[in-house]
């Protein structure tokens, strides 16, 4: 890096170098034209029109502030011409040789002067002067002073220090005769440089000791001036200096943003990446807690939120296969009890019908006896009716057991469920409970056991008449939705309680009082068998309801 800042300085210096050349050259260039013009020739007669005054004048305005005066002498040094009316008739200069160097040999009819500093007014001035020559003869009228303003090389100076760096103009005996701002605030003008700091060739870098500057170590690069076009230069050396504790700061301070940035971006790949893996872990540790519920409680918990992508698709995949195993085992909870129920029924309709049918009999034998007393006639009545109910716990048990395959066929349900309800209106009128219908479906057909599904609606609504107490409501309504028929009968009675929602379709579960258990369970049968679902459940106002869902005939 060191060396890459030296370079940079050497470069810097020649450029310099070649713009200091470059402005000198055209001053020269000046003095040349305007020495020789017909003007000046006012010299002879000291301008007494002064036209050659004027012209000085209109010169240096043109010019701006390239010159502080422009000015014409005689031969005896005298100022007979200036842009500034008041050097007129001053004994203002007699040439000398040129302190700073000259251009060509002594025969030369331009020259420089000594660069004159001011230390009142802080104004600097190089004089260049070139002799007037007489058109009239081979003598020389004069002589033409141009008075450049020793700011314009300053200002080259301190517009290429604006990168930070200082430079110094050195004249033959390494003297400083123009500085940037920060050197000559600090005195640095006319100070003698050590000569290290400029030998070595051309041009060239180094470090060296900065004491002179008031630095302790600076960096260096000089270049000798090579002249323009074909004016050789003046010999003098540019030099830019930087101080080598500010040279490494730059580096320093991208080194700073560098680890910033590196801790910037860290931080945030570091959060993106917790931020990323959460959203990747969060729905397995959810799927791992549904796992583990499940395990643990025996019963379907919530489902987890479905993430996006894979891992949403295997969270779906897993609980859809928990849920079907959940539904296997239920399946297979019922299928026992149901295997049991076929085995009782077996034994029932052997053992138990036969013993049944004989009381039955002899009860109704013995009812016929004449002078048979009244309250032997009650007990054979008795004995009659409880073998009938006996007899139809048979029956019910057997149809359990033993249910039929239904005979599919296009059936229009709202007929059925008109004919259900009338069929228990009677049973209804006794508690005062209201039947209501709402079916909103126009076409109710469905493929389905005309018979078997009038079981499944008497089977519901007895239910409900049963549980509800005098003045109750009962609703049936149907709706399509989405190619499937959706019956829902509710009641407004106690509903179901929630620890038994889970296993109202099980054989033998019941809790109301005599009753046997399988009333729900025949439904569940055949509604599976229908292709369609069946579920129990509580509505938000109270009682229970029962949503049946059938598929509905494509060709309706």
């Amino acid at each position: 890096m060191r060396n890459e800042i030296k370079q940079s300085l050497q470069i810097q210096a020649a450029t310099v170098s070649q713009d200091i050349d470059k402005m000198l050259f055209e001053r020269l260039q000046n003095a040349q034209t305007w020495r020789q013009l017909e003007v000046t020739q006012d010299i002879r007669v000291n301008d007494i029109d002064k036209r050659l005054s004027n012209f000085l004048s209109g010169l240096k305005t043109g010019y701006h502030d390239m010159y502080q005066e422009l000015l014409c002498t005689d031969s005896f040094g005298t100022v007979v011409a200036s842009s500034n009316p008041a050097s007129i008739g001053t004994k203002k200069y007699q040439t000398k040789s040129a302190f700073l160097n000259r251009n060509g040999s002594g025969a030369s009819p331009i020259q420089l002067e000594p660069l004159q500093i001011s230390r009142s007014n802080g104004t600097t001035i190089l004089p260049i002067a070139a002799t007037v020559p007489s058109t009239f003869d081979q003598g020389q009228l004069g002589e033409m002073y141009l008075m450049f303003n020793w700011t314009q090389i300053y200002h080259i100076l301190d517009q290429a220090a604006q990168s930070g760096h200082a430079l110094i103009l050195l004249d033959k005996d390494g003297r400083i005769i123009a500085a940037s701002a920060e050197l000559r605030n600090n005195g640095a003008l006319l100070k003698k440089t050590p000569a290290s700091w400029s030998s070595g060739g051309q041009s060239g870098i180094g470090t060296h000791d900065g004491s002179l500057l008031h630095y302790k170590e600076v960096m260096v690069g000089y270049d000798h001036s090579p002249g323009f076009q074909q004016f050789p230069g003046f010999n003098w050396t540019t030099l830019v200096i930087e101080n080598s504790q500010h040279a490494f700061i730059p580096v320093r301070q991208i080194a700073i943003v560098f680890i910033l940035l590196l801790v910037l971006t860290s931080a945030f790949a570091i959060g993106f990446s917790m931020l990323v893996a959460g959203r990747i872990a969060r729905p397995i540790t959810a799927l791992t807690a549904f796992t583990r519920h499940f395990m643990r409680d025996k019963k379907l918990p919530e489902a987890p939120h479905l993430a996006e992508g894979e891992v949403g698709e295997l969270t779906k995949a897993f609980v859809q296969t928990v849920t079907e195993l959940e539904q296997s085992q239920a399946n297979l909870v019922r299928a026992s009890k149901l295997a049991v129920l076929g085995e009782l029924a077996a034994v029932m309709a052997h053992e138990i019908r036969t013993p049944i049918g004989i009381l039955r009999s002899s009860a109704q034998m013995l009812s016929r006896e004449p002078g048979l007393s009244s309250e032997a006639q009650e007990l054979t009545g008795f004995i009659e009716s409880e073998t009938e109910r006996l007899n139809r716990l048979v029956s019910t048990l057997l149809d359990s057991a033993r249910t039929r395959p239904p005979k599919l066929q296009p059936v229009d349900l709202q007929p059925v469920i008109h004919h259900s309800v009338d069929l228990l209106a009677s049973q209804a009128l006794k508690k005062s409970i209201d039947i209501s219908l709402h079916l909103e479906t126009k076409s109710t057909v469905v493929m389905a056991d005309a018979e078997q599904i009038t079981q499944v609606l008497l089977n519901l609504i007895l239910n409900a008449l049963q549980i509800l107490p005098d003045h109750g409501q009962v609703t049936i309504t149907s709706h399509e939705t989405s190619k499937k028929l959706v019956i829902e009968i509710s009641d407004n009675g106690p509903g179901i309680p929630q620890d038994a929602l889970t296993r109202v379709f099980d054989p033998f579960f019941t809790k109301r009082e005599g009753g046997v258990g399988l009333g729900l369970a025949v439904v569940q049968q055949i509604i599976i068998a229908h292709g369609g679902e069946i579920h129990a459940g509580n509505r938000t106002t109270g009682g229970a309801i029962f949503t049946i869902t059938l598929p509905m005939e494509e060709n309706t």
